[in-house]
C-alpha cells in the first residue's frame, strides 16, 4: 500500500525471443553461466557470491550493475537441469525478472533456444522502467545472440560490439 491508502498494482512485462544456434544443447548450456559468459560478452561483470562449483549450478548466486537494467541486480539460478533448461530470478529495487532458457536440438548439430522473460515493476518506477523495457530487451537478445553465434562458430568473443 502506498501512504495515500491506494493500492499499488505492478506492471508485468512478457518477451520470448526464440535463437537458433550453431551447435547441440551439450556446448550452448554450459556458456550460458556467469562466469562463462566472460568468455563470449566483452561487456560481461559480474560479482560470483555464491556457487559450489565455480560456476552456475542449482541455488548459484551472483551480482550485476548495468545501469540500462535499472542497476544492482542479484540473480539467482532456480532451475538448473543440464543441457536443457537454465532459469534464473533477477531482483533489483526496480522489478523482479524471471528469465527462462529452454534449448532443444535443432537439426544434426544445432540448439533452437527459447527465452522467456517475464518482468514486474515493484513500484511506480519499476513500472515504467518496464513499459520501456521492452524494446531494450528485444535489442539485448538480438547482440545476445549474435554474440554467441559468433562464439561458437569462431571460438572468439564478438569485439568492439556493446549491448548494456
Amino acid at each position: 500500500m502506498k501512504a495515500t491508502g491506494v493500492p499499488f498494482k505492478a506492471t508485468r512485462l512478457r518477451v520470448e525471443k526464440h535463437m537458433n544456434l550453431p551447435a547441440p544443447p551439450e556446448t550452448v548450456f554450459p556458456l550460458l553461466c556467469p562466469i562463462r559468459e566472460y568468455e563470449w560478452i566483452e561487456s560481461w561483470a559480474c560479482d560470483l557470491l555464491y556457487s559450489a562449483s565455480g560456476v552456475a549450478e542449482q541455488d548459484c548466486v551472483f551480482r550485476t550493475n548495468f545501469p540500462v537494467r535499472g542497476g544492482q541486480e542479484i540473480w539467482t539460478v532456480c532451475r538448473y537441469e543440464p543441457p536443457h533448461h537454465i532459469e534464473f530470478v533477477r531482483t533489483s529495487e526496480l522489478c523482479v525478472t524471471r528469465l527462462t532458457l529452454s534449448l532443444a536440438r535443432s537439426g544434426d548439430n544445432g540448439t533452437s533456444l527459447l527465452w522467456k522473460t517475464v518482468l514486474t515493476g515493484l513500484s511506480e518506477e519499476g513500472n515504467t522502467f518496464a513499459a520501456h523495457y521492452a524494446e531494450k530487451l528485444d535489442d539485448e537478445t538480438t547482440m545476445l545472440e549474435r554474440f554467441l553465434t559468433h562464439f561458437l562458430q569462431t571460438g572468439e568473443m564478438m569485439r568492439g560490439v556493446r549491448y548494456r
